[in-house]
This record gives structure tokens, sequence and C-alpha cells, in this order.
């Protein structure tokens, strides 16, 4: 059953002229005779050639688009342009029949809004077997770069009765009866007669736990599902996606954006070398999508150049407060060209600001440090000042932020002051407080939204566009 070559490799290889056997979908069949057959090894497709006046006409009639198909023949040098080499078949197989009526993926472009609707077939299409194949290489590459470092891979818990940072509403675990839960005196649910025990909800991240790991085991990483319950529909927002979390042990916040740097470069690098066509066809794709923009609006670096520009230039460094000096006396600020001016000191940095700094100051990817602390989680390691932490968010163009890390606060007293002034409780973290009663030291970690990796990588507009099945408000198909 599985004695098949994939097209990938006959496309990739210098050998002709032997027999074989490949399985996959049609993709086009024109004039009776040439079949266009894609079995999602690569975007490119085989063509594979029918004796049509030997083959009976009710078997003909079956090869429509989306039909899979087994074909057995020779592979031979092609004589038509666009391709290296061609299946001249001997026999034919339909193992699916597919009903070119009522098929919603004909031969013809489709919108990326139109596909969305249609997510469960949209892998059958060229843009999404492209970002799938990517997205492969990428998660490989994640594991890849921790395992080659020593780092051990661990498993934090989906169902959690903690919440990292407040980062966010949180999706509740419950078996409780939803119209008459169990209540306490005071007519608060009792939780106590729920499945766990306690309130617990789907976690939003991986850290805290995975700083108990590093504790033992110095060097730990996290890469798993996370969950947000925020009503965001925006293009960058997702309601579960994926978190690679590392923390290390005896890391301060100069090594931690060592590692964070390396990681995306060896992301990016992978990338670039495993998927060459898929980004090629990528980049044809942006740039299409680009050129129909106005002037003012399109991108001044091409998708190939920008994973280039970000693989070659050492990440700029740079504090908190410089930039604020860079984007308060900039001419685009002077001018109130930002949706949002840059007034003082003390305020969050958006996108807008995150990519001026990026693509129109710097001109390469830029690592910012030393955050206010009023605008940055409990953890974050207080800097001498007593207004900064060692905080850092690293900034990609087209996309702003897309790592967040710091060096994380080792010392009890000043994690525990911090946690009263933000009305975390002491009580219910106290495994969290443990690590830093029994053997503390300095340590430093970062988050990496794979998916705004992911979005980066294809140069897709849409993070719902760079993961399999999006879950997002009034969505949870399949």
């Amino acid at each position: 059953m599985n004695k098949r070559t994939k097209i990938a490799a006959i496309i990739s290889s210098e050998k002709a002229n032997y027999e074989t056997t490949v399985k996959g979908w049609v993709r086009t069949f024109r004039n009776n005779q040439f079949i266009a057959l894609n079995d999602g090894s690569t975007n490119n497709n085989l063509q594979c050639v029918v004796d049509f006046q030997n083959t009976e006409e009710a078997l003909l009639k079956r090869i429509t688009t989306g039909a899979a198909l087994s074909l057995t023949g020779e592979i031979i040098p092609s004589q038509g342009k666009g391709q290296k080499y061609e299946m001249k078949v001997s026999s034919i197989e339909i193992l699916g029949d597919s009903d070119a009526e009522k098929y919603p993926l004909q031969p013809k472009k489709h919108s990326l809004e139109f596909l969305r609707e249609i997510a469960h077939l949209r892998f059958r299409t060229n843009t999404f077997g492209a970002v799938n194949r990517v997205r492969n290489t990428l998660a490989y590459a994640i594991h890849e770069y921790f395992q080659q470092k020593g780092f051990v891979y661990l498993h934090t818990p989906v169902i959690t009765a903690s919440d990292a940072e407040g980062a966010g509403q949180m999706f509740s675990v419950s078996v409780l009866d939803k119209i008459n839960p169990p209540k306490n005196e005071d007519g608060s649910i009792n939780f106590k007669e729920d499945f766990f025990g306690r309130a617990t909800n789907l976690t939003v991240s991986g850290q805290l736990e995975a700083e108990l790991g590093a504790m033992a085991l110095s060097e730990v990483y996290t890469f798993g599902p996370t969950f947000r319950a925020e009503n965001s529909n925006t293009t960058r927002h997702l309601a579960e996606f994926w978190m690679i979390e590392p923390e290390v042990a005896f890391n301060d916040l100069h090594d931690n954006m060592d590692l964070a740097e390396g990681l995306l470069k060896f992301c990016i690098q992978q990338a670039l070398t495993k998927n060459a066509d898929d980004l090629e066809f990528l980049n044809q794709r942006l740039s299409e999508e680009e050129n129909q923009k106005p002037t003012a609006e399109r991108s001044e670096l091409g998708l190939l150049q920008r994973l280039n520009f970000c693989v070659e230039n050492d990440f700029v460094r740079l504090t908190y407060t410089e930039a604020i000096d860079i984007l308060k006396d900039s001419n685009h600020n002077k001018k109130k060209k930002f949706q949002y001016l840059i007034e003082g000191w003390g305020v969050d940095l958006q996108s807008e600001h995150e990519r001026y700094l990026v693509e129109k100051h710097f001109k390469k990817p830029v690592i910012l440090t030393d955050y206010p602390k009023d605008i940055k989680a409990f953890y974050m390691r207080q800097n001498e000042d007593g207004k900064t932490v060692r905080a850092m968010d690293i900034l990609f163009p087209g996309i702003g932020e897309i790592v967040g890390g710091s060096q994380r606060e080792e010392r009890l007293e000043l994690l525990e002051k911090r946690m009263d002034e933000m009305h975390i409780p002491k009580e219910e973290m106290y495994w969290y407080l443990d690590t830093r009663r029994f053997g503390t030291c300095p340590h430093a970690g970062f988050g990496l939204g794979f998916e705004r990796l992911v979005l980066f990588v294809t140069g897709m507009g849409n993070i719902r566009d760079v993961i399999p099945f999006p879950r997002f408000p009034k969505s949870a198909e399949f």
C-alpha cells in the first residue's frame, strides 16, 4: 500500500527513466491527457501523461479536481516547459472520487477569507501547503536548537489553578452543574465539590512551572498550547496558540538576549534552508499582495529579504528610556503621524512605535530592555533605580514584538513586596515562592508565541492562517 515515491523526491532527484508509483490528489486534468498531481510533499505538481486513446472513457471521467489517485508509470525527462520530469502513466487506480460540481476548491485563485470558511479543505491549496510545511520546519527547529544546547523539554500543565501574570481572561475548567452549581453560604460557587477540589483554568503560560524545573535541571524549555479568553478579533490574536518558554538558572538579562537572538536566527535559517521552494512561493504571493496596496503602505523589504535581514544582522540592543527619547524626537511623532503620540516616559509602546524603531530608525531587529516596572509583570527583577525592571522585548519588522522575557526576581523579600503591591495572593503561590526560599539563584527566561514566528516567516497577514485549526471568538469548528 505504501510503496510509492513522493513527488518532492522525484523532482529533486537527478535520476530518470525508471518505473515507480505516485499517489496524490488531482489539481487539474487537461485535454483528457495531462494530470497535475500533488501529494503535499511539495507545492510542485507532477505532470502525469495518460494514454487517453487506450484508457476507458468511464475511468477518464472520474479523474476530476480533488480526486485521489494511484498512478504507476515511467519517470522521464519532461518535454514541456516548467518541469524537470513527468510520468508516462501505465496504470491508473482511483482511490477516492471527487464530485467536480460540488468540490469547493476549483482550479483558480481563492481569497483567504473564503478559505477560512472551508478551513477543513484549505490544506489542499498551495498557500496552506507551504505555510504548514514551514510551520513543521520551525517546530522541529525549536526542539533542535534547545536539544543541541542540552536543555530539558518540560511538559507544563494545560489545566492550572494559577494565573501566571494576570495575562488575560482565562477559560475555566469545571464539571459542576452549570445551572445549579453548589454554593457557599455567601452565594459564591463552592469549587471544593468540583473535579479538582478548587477553581481551575486553561493555562495562559507555562513560565512559572518552568521556573520550578529550572531550579533543579538548570536549563528547561516548554513548547505547548496556551489559552486566552479575551474577546479579541484582530489579525494578531488567537484564543488558543502555542508558546515556547525557556527558563535558565544562572542566566542574567544579557544571557537571555543571546539565547533568544540565537533561537530566532536558527529557526529562520532552517526555514530558508529546508523550505526554499515554499518561501519562494510565499515571497511571490506577498509581493503580489503588496503591489495592490498604496505605495506609502508597502513594505520596503520582500519576504526573503526580511528573513535574511534578521539572520544576517546583529540585533540592536537599547533601553526603553533610549527608545522613548528616539521616538519622542522623531519627525513621525512631531508631525503627529503616530496614532498614539509619545509624550513622555512610562507609556507602554504600541506596535506602530516598535515597527518604527525596527523599520525606519535602525533598519535592524531591536531588543528593548529595562522597561518601567509599572507596565511589567510582578516576577521581573527590579533594577537598582527602583523604577525599571530587567525586561526585554525583541522587535521584528512587519510584526513588532515577537519575544518578551526578563531576568526573574530571585530575591524573596523584593518579590513578596511586589506581589503585595500588585495584589497577588502569596498564600496560593507558596510553591513559587519556595524556589526563592530554598536555594534561590539568578535566572532568566522568555516567551515566544509560535504563531507569531510562523506569521513572520511565512509573510501571512492574519494569524488565523498560520495555525491549522484557529480558535477565536465564536469559532471552534472541527
